[in-house]
């Protein structure tokens, strides 16, 4: 009968709608509530998330009461006020709620606001995924909503800044460029320390290839890119076994969602300026100085020009980056998402420039009532690449900047060069940079393909019973063409070149694993169980490379090549989940790699972590201001056999003409020439500890980690040296070495204000970390001072490595200096104090390691506009000046008696004579702070038929401050070489919904 009242009073309220202003109740048995009145307000509006995308499903109430609705399919809502009701609540699960007051008018638009790092949030994990409360691992996710804005040419730089123990250096400022990632630092010496990547599911192949300038990461659509998650601790990486040393990196592409189809539209124009040039002399004081103190032949090649080299070869660069999505589904069952792209960068170096066309197709048809779900997703690229003879910035920095761009005459393409006596290119003379650029061609095209096929299925006897397949494909051809015309100064004597290549490449993937996953009530307990087996198969095929002239005839060729190898393995994981307090991981896998000889193919990678969930206990449940507390302890063991080759266990012939020649009696007899090799190659292994602490404070408005590390490696793979006579050369890859690293790491994200049209986020992170060599050297020698390293500084390495040292340390003299501060030429420290200055006082000192790396991000929305920055800084990581070495001793002026060379501006301090090629005062302190990103951005809502307009200004690298006197104080080698300086940019961006 309750009902029945409930159903009578609503029918009565309906007949009084018609009477004017009158209160209304529900009446039910012993009570009645008021419902509202006849003169009602209609308020519309339309909900956004963060990023001004419709939102559908948000619940939108009367504040105070049960009268309600919800957003369709395109975000919009329409409710009655009642009489004497102002407020609307809005609210939807992972956003935080608002209440908002109409005051006056009919219309309310709302953005919704994520609810800060909500403890449920699913977190991709290897093979499978998992809450944010339940990690045991150092696991960090970053979100689309968090990336580095701007024109962002390679998926990497989208989280530069953005996560502790993260490290991501741009290896140049070409636009076809990569970056080195390094996650905690890297955990070998010769090996690879680049992270293993994972795109969707397939470990993909990031060596490069040919016609790519290395950079395989380009050739994925940041556009596309959900999420980047990073698995840094030992019990994270090991269910990846022998690839996971250095980390690993999961990217997640987006798929469709929601039911009404959203057409999306993106595009970004950007200015691009080179940031850091060389400090070389102007026109005027390089004349002068050849006039004051130049010999007569020096002064007569003094010319009447005045010529900016470095200003020449540099330009300000135009790119762009265009996308189109579309994404919805198509009946019930088939979410879909499609995009195009559309990539186009000139580099700040003339000449250099990258084309990318992108498509992407995501389908997740779902099937038998979901118990299958079907996961199809095809990526492709295409990519067109214009390389610059980077030679030309060397060229540009030294050449006489008295002499003119253009010679008036028709030789070498009317350009400016130094000749000799006969009218020829002078040998050794610097070449004009300018003609190094605008007379040659480097030309390439790369495709690539990524696609996987995923298919999960729920038993349906057991549903907690998950078997899980994957197909995953990665293919990329590359091919190019470099051609010198013979009327170039550059290769003149050999009457110009030409060269085309070829490379293929492909990464075929199976996966298979079942998944068991089921809560026992009785015990309060989650079991997660997941045993699966994985195959990989590489290949790379390149035909041979003829080596011509411009007239067709061959000077040189070089073999063609095929190579293969392959990776199989097999692997378990136990997840336990004790009432949400207690939890427990555990990895197994067993991994066998083509690489190795058949008794040390196979390698055990365990690893085991432990959590405990302090604020689930009972003794916590008073801290009302706490959410989440946990302590985290992890062992792991992971390999690596990434970075040596695919048969260097084997003894193979290397096909070609360089022919090794034996004496049988009178006679000499040429044969192939043999390949080193070692049989007794095997697994390097890290040994690794994590310890850690989650935290979560005022319903996740702050929040962050804390974790500590130390991790050994083993059996060090590197090519060293080897006894004469004991191989087929003089070096060999051998386990040699083991080498230990510490860190520390800590994470911080807060939202020091949240208002209904305010919020602000601020996010901090930093890093310590610490390597150090504890053993390197085949037979100990207490007189051996280390192997040198590094690149080549007058016939020998300019860093070495040393048992109990930091790696990669630069071995020099330390400089003396007068009371003035200046340098004295050839006057260092006696550091042996055996009253001679000899190579027995070179020390070890400094390292481009930094000892700390800091991240700042912070975040301010105010109704519809937006305001991001993210700032870097490294402390500690020191630079060997290599371009002031090089050019700022009296004696660079000439080398040939054609030309003369500009100088840096650094000999005005030093006066040096000589150049001083180990001398610690080019190693430089290259700590620096760098403002990576900053942008504003306004979201003007529905235009029209656009749903969704926004738009955006975007400056990227816009200061750094250091004290280094070089171009750029971030140097991934710790070797400045006058190499290609990044770019300042500077963007407009549009988007639009429909």
């Amino acid at each position: 009968m309750k009902g029945f009242a409930f159903k009578t009073s609503l029918l009565g309220l309906s007949l009084l709608s018609c009477l004017g202003e009158t209160q209304l109740y529900a009446a039910t048995k012993g009570e009645s509530k008021w419902i509202g009145s006849m003169q009602q307000q209609d308020v519309r509006g339309v909900v956004r998330n963060e990023q001004g995308q419709v939102m559908a499903g948000v619940t939108v109430l009367v504040a105070g009461t049960t009268v309600g609705t919800s957003t369709a399919s395109d975000g919009s809502y329409r409710i009655s006020l009642p009489k004497g009701k102002s407020q609307l609540l809005f609210s939807v699960v992972g956003y935080s709620s608002q209440t908002l007051t109409v005051a006056g008018g009919t219309s309310v638009d709302v953005s919704m606001v994520p609810a800060g790092n909500v403890l449920e949030e699913l977190v991709i994990v290897g093979y499978g995924s998992t809450t944010k409360k339940d990690l045991t691992g150092a696991v960090n996710t970053v979100g689309s909503k968090d990336f580095n804005s701007g024109l962002v040419g390679s998926p990497e730089q989208l989280i530069n800044g953005k996560t502790a123990g993260v490290q991501v250096m741009s290896n140049s400022g070409s636009p076809s460029s990569g970056s080195t990632i390094r996650i905690r630092g890297g955990a070998s010496l010769s090996a690879s320390n680049d992270p293993l990547i994972v795109l969707d599911g397939v470990p993909l192949e990031t060596g490069g290839i040919s016609g790519n300038s290395g950079n395989f990461l380009s050739l994925i659509n940041p556009n596309d890119i959900e999420s980047m998650t990073v698995l840094k601790d030992a019990s994270s990486t090991a269910i990846y076994g022998s690839r996971a040393s250095n980390g690993v990196l999961l990217i997640t592409t987006k798929k469709g969602k929601g039911d009404a189809l959203r057409l999306s539209f993106s595009s970004i124009v950007s200015m691009q300026q080179a940031m850091g040039v060389a400090d070389m002399m102007s026109r005027d004081e390089f004349a002068s100085l050849i006039n004051s103190k130049g010999s007569t032949a020096q002064k007569a090649l003094l010319g009447n020009a005045s010529t900016d080299w470095l200003s020449e070869v540099f330009q300000d660069a135009i790119g762009t980056d265009n996308n189109l999505s579309l994404q919805g589904k198509i009946g019930k069952t088939l979410p879909f998402r499609t995009s195009v792209g559309y990539y186009n960068q000139q580099g700040t170096l003339r000449t250099d420039k990258t084309e990318r066309v992108t498509g992407a197709l995501v389908l997740n048809p779902i099937f038998f009532n979901k118990h299958l779900t079907v996961n199809l997703n095809v990526k492709g690229a295409h990519n067109n690449n214009g390389f610059a003879n980077t030679d030309a910035i060397w060229s540009a920095v030294a050449f006489n900047p008295t002499q003119p761009i253009y010679s008036g005459a028709d030789a070498y393409g009317g350009y400016y060069e130094s000749l000799d006596n006969a009218g020829l290119p002078a040998t050794g003379a610097n070449l004009n940079p300018l003609g190094l650029l605008k007379q040659e061609k480097h030309r390439s095209t790369v495709n690539r393909a990524v696609g996987n096929l995923d298919l999960d299925y729920k038993f349906h006897p057991l549903p907690e019973l998950k078997a899980h397949v994957t197909l995953g494909y990665d293919y990329a051809k590359g091919n190019g063409s470099n051609l010198i015309p013979a009327s170039a100064a550059n290769n003149f004597t050999i009457g110009g070149a030409f060269d085309r290549y070829e490379q293929t490449l492909k990464n075929k993937l199976f996966t298979g694993y079942l998944n068991y996953n089921k809560f026992f009530p009785e015990i309060k307990s989650t079991i997660d169980l997941t045993a699966g087996h994985d195959y990989q198969y590489w290949s790379a095929r390149r035909p041979p490379i003829v080596y011509y002239n411009e007239a067709g005839d061959i000077r040189s060729t070089a073999i063609a090549s095929d190579e293969r190898h392959t990776l199989i393995s097999w692997y378990g994981r136990i997840n336990y989940n004790y009432d949400s307090r207690y939890l427990l991981t555990a990895t197994v896998r067993k991994d066998g790699t083509s690489r190795f000889s058949p008794e040390n193919r196979w390698g055990t990678f365990p690893s085991v972590a432990l959590a405990w969930r302090l604020s689930q206990e009972s003794f916590m449940k008073g801290i009302s201001f706490l959410d989440d507390l946990k302590l985290r302890a992890s062992y792991g063991v992971t390999g690596q056999q990434e970075g040596i080759g695919n048969y260097e266990y084997l003894p193979v012939y290397n096909l070609g003409t360089a022919y090794a020649q034996y004496r049988f009696g009178d006679q000499y007899h040429l044969v192939y020439r043999p390949s080193v090799y070692n049989r007794d190659l095997r697994w390097e292994t890290t040994k690794a500890f994590n310890y850690g602490l989650d935290f979560a404070l005022w319903k996740n408005r702050v929040s962050g980690a804390i974790d500590y590390y130390t991790r050994k490696t083993h059996d060090l793979l590197a090519n060293v040296p080897v006894a004469a006579g004991t191989n087929f050369d003089q070096n060999a890859t051998i386990n040699v070495g083991n080498v230990e690293s510490s860190g520390f790491e800590f994470q911080l994200n807060t939202v020091p204000i949240q208002k209904d049209d305010l919020r602000w986020e601020v996010n901090f992170n930093a890093t310590n970390q610490h390597t150090k060599v504890t053993n390197i050297a085949l037979v100990q020698d207490a007189n051996a001072v280390g192997t040198y390293v590094g690149p080549n500084v007058s016939g020998r390495g300019i860093q070495i490595l040393t048992t109990g040292y930091q790696p990669y340390m630069f071995y020099v003299y330390k400089q003396l200096y007068n009371e003035a501060g200046k340098p004295l030429e050839g006057v260092y420290a006696d550091l042996n104090g055996d009253g001679a200055i000899n190579e027995k006082d070179l020390y070890r000192y400094q390292s481009p390691a930094a000892k700390w790396l800091f991240g700042f991000n912070t975040q301010l929305t105010y109704k519809k506009w937006t305001a991001a920055t993210t700032l870097r800084a490294n402390l500690g990581n020191y630079v060997f000046n290599n371009t002031k070495m090089n050019l700022s001793a009296w004696e660079t002026v000439q080398y040939v008696d054609a030309s003369i060379n500009n100088l840096h501006r650094d000999y005005l301090n030093t006066q040096f004579q000589t150049r001083q090629y180990y001398s610690d005062y080019y190693v430089e302190n290259a700590s620096f702070l760098r403002m990576e990103n900053l942008s504003v951005n306004y979201n003007f809502g529905q235009v029209g038929k656009i749903s969704n307009l926004r738009v955006g200004a975007v400056a990227q690298n816009v200061f750094i401050v250091s004290k280094y006197s070089g171009m750029d104080p971030e140097v991934p080698s710790g070797f400045d070489s006058s190499f290609y300086p990044r770019s300042r940019t500077f963007s407009l961006s549009l988007n639009m919904d429909f």
